[in-house]
């Protein structure tokens, strides 16, 4: 059973969809999109870091008594990627391109690395220690991930 696993990296999928939304728009100068696109990506992101630190990770460190190890590192991750994010939409509200594009560069390749640490450790230990509470932590997980987010455009 692998249910955390797919539902979480799925819902990294999604966030990556929309990033690409964004910066395809960036690209061909397209603002009102870019614009427009957005407000999903920070909201699908910020629901994904919510589920986790809301749900997820203190289900796992309780269970596991693990409370400085890998999901610190995640949380650490995530106030990073909050930082790039807010950044990236400051050059965004400022049309600047170029710094749009760095904040969303470095927060793809930030991204990136933490989703294959989440992907390939982290969520196998989560469905590993937390098999016996899948029922109910699929529809909670869910719901967060859901939150107000569109499908990309």
């Amino acid at each position: 059973m692998h249910e955390i696993s797919e539902l979480m990296t799925k819902d990294h999928r999604s966030c990556d969809d929309f990033l690409a939304v964004v910066e395809k728009a960036v690209t061909d100068q397209n603002w009102q999109l870019a614009q427009s696109a957005f407000p999903r990506l920070r909201g699908a992101l910020l629901n994904h870091f919510e589920a986790e630190e809301s749900i997820l990770f203190p289900l796992f460190e309780k269970r596991t008594g693990m409370y400085q190890g890998p999901t610190q590192v995640m949380r650490g991750e995530h106030v990073q990627m909050r930082q790039l994010l807010a950044a990236a939409e400051a050059a965004l509200a400022e049309r600047d391109a170029d710094d749009y594009n760095g904040n969303a560069e470095t927060l793809l390749i930030m991204m990136q690395q933490h989703n294959v640490k989440e992907e390939n450790i982290l969520y196998p230990m989560c469905d590993q220690q937390l098999a016996d509470q899948v029922d109910a932590l699929l529809p909670e997980l869910q719901q967060q991930l859901a939150g107000d987010v569109q499908a990309p455009a």
